[in-house]
């Protein structure tokens, strides 16, 4: 078969790719190597997790705060097969959506492993083992990463797991120990602590979510913390052995002193994830990889082989399907001949604990690097009057501004819905705004998006109205 488009790959950035392809009017076809469309995202990433982080949260404050707000209940159980059968059929859905998706925009779908004969030609082995060989104009390499498993770690998919595994736990389990203060570990720690599960996070470097705004991350600590969570911050992971039933991990604090033995149900190793890339066949074409496995890209996307593009994943960059999904389109509108634009600075990043922290552009530590002036607006939620309302006061709004233009550099928070709230901030970064700007929009109230306008009040003149 010959197409003007083959995307190997069918996450957000792949699946996404195709959809804009269709559009367009390219004559596309995806290739997935399992069974289901979505990529890791919809099967066994952000929308699973997402299910269960919303279940553990009605759970919790069906224990903990709904008698503040008059409803009280008794004999409260914890039904774990359910909630993991409602979380399968969150991706099932959704998994349906995107297949409904390919067909609506005439995209052909080939399951089974793609790899490249040379440039234009890429070989699809079904499971049946059946192989059909596609010639492509142009190929878009989509194929996401997977979890880092160092073999030190004893990966075993039983009792050292990552978070594929941790996903389909029904078992609830007494204790679990978590490689990782990353977003992933932070967020599947959330889901079993508000659960009732002992959880203790072993991290090697002295905070938590490196990267982020360091005020977000201390907050988010305290509230996990007072979830029940504890953190061995700045250790070292020696060893980690599973059995049938068990796993032990052995650490030793990084600064010396003994090592300390911890034995538990489940280890989760997350301490970050690969570009997947293997088998791929990309030694029969021109495509070349970094130190770190990540594809090389030029402009527009475009690798070593004039015909082939990278996207998501295994180039670099922040593993967000969100910036997969706007590189997608990206490369598509790219070959159709569009002039489209991606500032990888108004990204959003987010952490779906809850609260959940939020964050968009450059942060305090990266501008005093880069020796920026900047002046900083910041406004606590508990000043604010919807979240005494919905009892969700924990957090903050912190606006970042260029010292004499008064342009928002960055804005960050740890709130109540931050998730959502973030994009205020993307979208006025996207057109330049001050943060003055930002303070003269009329926000309605009560909402927590009053405390975006406080924050930007803050920083304009130090004169936020209700703090």
């Amino acid at each position: 078969m010959i197409y003007d488009l083959v995307i190997i790959g069918s996450g957000p950035g792949g699946y996404v790719a195709a959809i804009r392809a269709g559009q367009l009017g390219m004559k596309t076809a995806i290739i997935e190597k399992y069974n289901t469309l979505g990529g890791t995202c919809l099967n066994v990433g952000c929308i699973p997790s997402k299910a269960l982080l919303d279940s553990s949260e009605h759970y919790h404050q069906l224990n903990h705060t709904f008698a503040e707000h008059g409803i009280s209940a008794q004999k409260v159980s914890l039904d774990m097969p359910q909630m993991i059968e409602r979380k399968n059929q969150v991706v099932s859905q959704t998994c349906d959506g995107v297949k409904f998706l390919m067909k609506k925009n005439k995209v052909d779908v080939y399951y089974g492993h793609g790899s490249f004969l040379d440039a234009t030609h890429v070989k699809v082995i079904a499971a049946d083992k059946t192989e059909t060989i596609l010639t492509a104009g142009t190929v878009i390499i989509a194929t996401g990463s997977k979890p880092v498993t160092p073999p030190a770690m004893g990966y075993d998919k039983n009792r050292v797991i990552t978070s594929t595994e941790t996903l389909n736990i029904t078992s609830l389990p007494k204790h679990m120990v978590i490689i990782g203060a990353g977003v992933i570990g932070l967020e599947l720690g959330s889901v079993f602590a508000r659960l009732g599960t002992k959880v203790e996070v072993v991290e090697y470097l002295d905070r938590i979510l490196p990267g982020m705004d360091t005020d977000a991350a201390k907050e988010l600590m305290r509230s996990l913390k007072k979830l029940g969570i504890t953190f061995h911050l700045s250790h070292e992971v020696i060893s980690v052995k599973g059995s049938k039933t068990k796993a032990k991990v052995e650490m030793k604090p990084r600064a010396g002193g003994d090592a300390i033995t911890l034995d538990t149900d489940y280890c989760l190793i997350a301490i970050g994830r690969r570009p997947y890339t293997e088998g791929l066949g990309l030694e029969n074409t021109g495509v070349k990889l970094d130190e770190k496995g990540k594809i090389i890209v030029g402009e527009h996307l475009r690798t070593d082989e004039p015909n082939i593009y990278a996207i998501g994943d295994v180039i670099k960059g922040a593993m967000l399907a969100h910036k997969a999904e706007e590189e997608g389109i990206y490369v598509v509108e790219t070959i159709a001949g569009q002039k489209p634009h991606i500032d990888y600075n108004l990204i959003p990043g987010v952490v779906y604990t809850w609260p959940e922290i939020a964050s968009v552009g450059k942060t305090e530590e990266t501008l005093k690097a880069e020796g920026v002036e900047f002046k900083v607006g910041k406004f606590p939620m508990k000043a604010l009057g919807r979240s005494r309302a919905s009892g969700d006061t924990e957090g903050f709004v912190k606006v970042i501004a260029q010292k004499d233009t008064d342009e928002i550099l960055g804005v960050h928070m740890f709130a109540a819905r931050a998730a959502d709230l973030i994009m205020e901030g993307v979208a006025l970064m996207e057109f330049r705004a001050s943060a003055e700007d930002m303070a003269r929009i009329s926000h309605p109230h009560p909402t927590f998006s009053e405390a975006i306008k406080e924050a930007a009040l803050d920083a304009t003149e130090k004169r936020a109205l209700h703090f």
